[in-house]
């Protein structure tokens, strides 16, 4: 499966962006999906995951109450809604996919999409 993510752009503190990702080769159905960021100079970190169905959803403490995980599997899409975004938010958005596991750690992911950069001026 090739992952796609994209929707992100430059905006101001206070704004919101969505992102989605979507997959082509097989169905997006098929998995658990998360997404990362990795801001400048830093390590690549857990943000949301969200299973296959939709029904299990984690969040890290830093984005909990501010970013909501969902999908749409009629339309082959996990989306990363980012509301209230502060400048410690730019980072380059990475979605994630595997057919079994669903966590938080980069290992449990076995498909990468290639990124998309969200900037927060303040």
């Amino acid at each position: 499966v090739q992952l796609q993510a994209f929707g992100g752009g430059l905006v101001q503190a206070g704004d919101s962006l969505r992102l989605s990702c979507t997959s082509s080769g097989r169905a997006l159905g098929n998995y658990n999906v998360g997404w990362f960021r990795q801001a400048p100079g830093k390590e690549r970190e857990f943000v949301a995951a969200i299973s296959r169905a939709g029904f299990t959803t984690y969040y890290a403490d830093s984005v909990r109450g501010q970013f909501t995980i969902s999908r749409d599997n009629a339309k082959n899409t996990v989306y990363l809604q980012m509301n209230s975004l502060k400048p410690g938010d730019t980072a380059v958005y990475y979605c994630a996919a595997d057919h079994i596991r669903l966590g938080t750690e980069l290992y449990e992911y076995e498909y990468w999409g290639q990124g998309t950069q969200v900037t927060v001026s303040s």
